[in-house]
């Protein structure tokens, strides 16, 4: 059955290297604030701005999100940045996903990724076309958002109490199109750098990841010094 033009989706993008519970909590809890249909989790392949990160081949990253969504009716994956053969932009994915998804899309990104997104390709056509959902990140202030050239003028005082939470979320318009949402999300310390840390070091992940990634990471050596 095909989305109707009704249907919220948002799309969660990232590495995912690896995947863990902190990326599902934030998937719930961005799809509760909007009343999304679905959430898209769409691992990348080659991110242009992660290249020096140590990744775990595409394929691998894309089987542990598929193992972690795969009991969750409301979450799903696409692969179409993990098998494309070249680096995958943002904005190349929401135009690609416009023309096959019918229905309202919304950008998950967490507020430190929003924080640097003047140096993504296209930024400026990518924030007035595309609705951001912007969630909070633990140690990194919404008032900083105030210094991104691209936006325009935030109503005063609100990113302040967003950081002091007075308020748990702020809608900003972008132009005719867009919408911005900045929403405070519970707290969660969980990083994948963490997890492949504690991983390298011989500790225990399991309460970290959903129990069929944390398999395949054990059945596939991930993540351990070779």
């Amino acid at each position: 059955m095909s989305d109707s033009p009704l249907t919220r989706i948002g799309l969660l993008g990232g590495t995912f290297n690896p995947v863990h519970n902190c990326h599902l909590s934030i998937a719930g809890q961005a799809q509760r604030a909007l009343a999304l249909d679905r959430v898209i989790f769409i691992p990348s392949g080659a991110p242009p701005h992660k290249s020096g990160e140590s990744l775990a081949p595409a394929h691998h990253r894309l089987s542990m999100v598929q193992r972690a969504v795969a009991d969750l009716p409301d979450f799903t994956v696409s692969d179409m940045e993990a098998n494309a053969p070249e680096t995958s932009y943002t904005i190349d994915t929401v135009r690609t996903l416009r023309e096959t998804v019918q229905g309202e899309l919304w950008f998950i990104i967490g507020l430190d990724a929003f924080l640097e997104i003047a140096e993504w390709k296209s930024a400026e056509a990518l924030l007035t076309s595309t609705n951001f959902l912007v969630l909070s990140r633990p140690h990194v202030p919404f008032f900083r958002v105030a210094s991104l050239p691209l936006l325009p003028p935030l109503p005063s005082g609100q990113l302040d109490r967003l950081d002091a939470g007075e308020q748990p979320r702020l809608d900003l318009p972008i132009g005719l199109q867009a919408t911005i949402t900045f929403l405070r999300t519970d707290p969660c310390e969980i990083s994948s750098s963490a997890v492949r840390e504690r991983i390298r070091n011989g500790e225990d992940v399991a309460g970290w990841l959903p129990p069929p990634v944390h398999s395949y990471i054990i059945q596939h050596n991930l993540y351990v010094p070779r």
